[in-house]
């Protein structure tokens, strides 16, 4: 499971899911202990599956490499902290100065819109000015969001709500960006990129647990505002290292930014590679941000009248990921990720329709649950390798934010409407169904290319004149 708007909304769904509590008849020790048994289950298979990919498929020495996954490691974790540290009292701390739920809700929605909105110029800045600058500039904005959580005013909250936004499409563009380049740059194999981003994932899902122990305990003491100071000490903490251990790279520093957004559009329509993994992204990740808003009430429902282990489920499903991101060590040992990404993706789908086809089957569901994060964790080393190998190096940023533009769309819609619990998660199913359709054509299209072999972008013949 990623950051981004997911703390958002998860925010929104933990809070709908504490007043439900009220007409809620207790926990049975029983179902609890179900819920805490799975999690240190999961948690020991994760760990033993850890070393044992560590053994069997991270065999290369090279110190250089090391040092170099070290370095963007450390500042990525530290970023992705930033994130996670203010998604579980967000909503608290909106409703503690007093906010109505109808502008909370717009307070989200304006964070999505400005994701949507200015997330494919961000990029291009990136691509122009340069990624380690734009990385930067993340830790700047969502600082300064972090400072307009001290305020209990809406027009000022507003503006940090903007500027969390474009941090975001920053976090989701720049980083991998930066990264890309400068593995290929430095002449590391792809297959050790597929490393870089499975540790990565892995190590989101456990930032995402420490982050979210380490939230409670300096709100219990300090009051809700106090998790925002404890992240903008983070980010001050990950600008200063990237000032000191990242060297700058660009996209085409000499383009203006209007041309780069063009070259990245162009590509999306022109490039049939590029377009169908722009449209496996978007649909996945809408289906996984959606499922973050369904997924206490499916349990709730299946559970019938007990409640549940929230903080239990949440770490089961961060351990989950973080087996996942093994397992895609694995798999990529014996298969290209544009083909094992078929199967994932259909294994998506059938475990989102657990609450349709059983929503009174507590172990069908939360065991669906389970696997679809175990999916996650396939999917986001995945697709870094694979936008490593068919987006344009030289608008790579900017076309990662438009491949972000239909995600924020859908959040958007699911959050104006409401629709059933049940007509989500048939959304949710279609969406999955239709990402490995994609995939699919991906797969076909370059079926006869050598492994790691980077293909063209087939895009006009006078973009780099």
């Amino acid at each position: 499971m990623v950051v981004d708007h997911k703390t958002d909304i998860g925010a929104i769904r933990q809070r709908s899911g504490r007043k439900k509590k009220k007409t809620v008849q207790k926990q049975h020790p029983e179902e609890k202990s179900m819920f805490v048994g799975v999690f240190y289950g999961l948690a020991s298979v994760c760990g033993l599956l850890y070393f044992y990919t560590r053994s069997a498929t991270e065999s290369n020495d090279d110190p250089q490499f090391k040092s170099f996954q070290r370095t963007y490691l450390i500042v990525y974790m530290m970023a992705v902290a930033g994130d996670w540290l203010q998604g579980p009292h967000v909503y608290a701390l909106y409703e503690s100065y007093g906010m109505s739920k109808h502008q909370i809700e717009i307070l989200f929605i304006a964070g999505f819109g400005s994701s949507l909105l200015f997330g494919t110029f961000i990029g291009s800045i990136a691509d122009k000015f340069g990624r380690r600058n734009n990385c930067l500039m993340y830790a700047i904005l969502y600082g300064g969001a972090c400072i307009t959580k001290h305020f209990g005013n809406m027009p000022v909250l507003m503006i940090g709500r903007f500027l969390g936004g474009v941090a975001t499409s920053i976090l989701y563009s720049a980083f991998e960006s930066w990264l890309i380049f400068e593995h290929n740059t430095r002449g590391f194999s792809d297959s050790l990129l597929g490393t870089v981003f499975s540790n990565a994932a892995l190590g989101n899902s456990l930032i995402a647990i420490i982050s979210g122990v380490a939230a409670q305990f300096v709100a219990e003491r300090f009051g809700f505002v106090a998790p925002f100071d404890l992240a903008l000490s983070v980010l001050l903490i990950m600008a200063v290292i990237i000032m000191n251990t990242w060297p700058e790279n660009y996209g085409n520093e000499k383009a203006p930014i209007k041309e780069s957004f063009e070259k990245a559009t162009r590509a999306i329509k022109e490039d049939p590679n590029v377009f169908c993994l722009g449209l496996v992204q978007s649909l996945f990740e809408g289906s996984m941000y959606t499922f973050v808003l369904e997924w206490t009430p499916a349990l709730s429902r299946a559970a019938g009248d007990v409640g549940i282990p929230h903080g239990y489920i949440f770490a089961a499903f961060m351990v989950a990921t973080m087996i996942g991101s093994s397992v895609f060590k694995l798999l990529q040992q014996h298969e290209r990720p544009e083909s094992f990404m078929r199967y994932v993706l259909l294994l998506a789908a059938v475990c989102l329709s657990m609450p349709i086809v059983a929503p009174d089957n507590l172990g069908l569901v939360f065991g669906g649950f389970l696997v679809f994060e175990m999916c996650c964790g396939i999917f986001w080393p995945s697709m870094g390798c694979l936008r490593g190998t068919y987006v344009s190096e030289e608008t790579r940023s900017t076309t990662l934010n438009l491949f972000r533009i239909p995600l924020n769309l859908i959040v958007i819609f699911i959050l104006w409407q409401n629709f059933s619990m049940i007509s989500i998660f048939k959304f949710c199913v279609f969406f999955l169904f239709a990402a490995s359709i994609a995939q699919h054509a991906l797969f076909i299209r370059t079926e006869h290319t050598p492994r790691h072999q980077k293909l063209p972008i087939t895009v006009d013949e006078d973009e780099n004149l």
